[in-house]
């Protein structure tokens, strides 16, 4: 049985200064969905502006991996970026796609 390679999704949280105060995002959505792993990484690791102080951290959890990106200079606000592993993903392969986006 084959599974459909385009399983993946990235999803996006913007957290502002003011957001961060109330303990919620300013905005949040899915950047992609039923993607390929290729894709999914690519819209993973892209910004909505290049005014950024690279990337704070990339974590990996169970069923995704999350990219935090710098504080934005002229806004003060931190992109948060998720790529959504599927379940049927073994948790070696889990392991190599952290590996390839860098988490630890």
């Amino acid at each position: 049985m084959m599974t459909d390679p385009n399983v993946f999704s990235v999803s996006y949280a913007i957290v502002t200064p003011d957001s961060a105060e109330h303990g919620e995002a300013e905005s949040r959505g899915f950047i992609s969905v039923s993607v390929s792993l290729r894709d999914a990484i690519a819209d993973l690791f892209e910004t909505r502006t290049s005014m950024c102080d690279g990337f704070q951290s990339i974590d990996a959890q169970t069923h995704w991996i999350e990219v935090v990106n710098g504080m934005e200079f002229e806004t003060g606000a931190y992109e948060e970026r998720s790529l959504h592993i599927p379940d049927n993903v073994t948790e070696s392969s889990r392991k190599r796609i952290a590996k390839i986006c860098g988490a630890t």
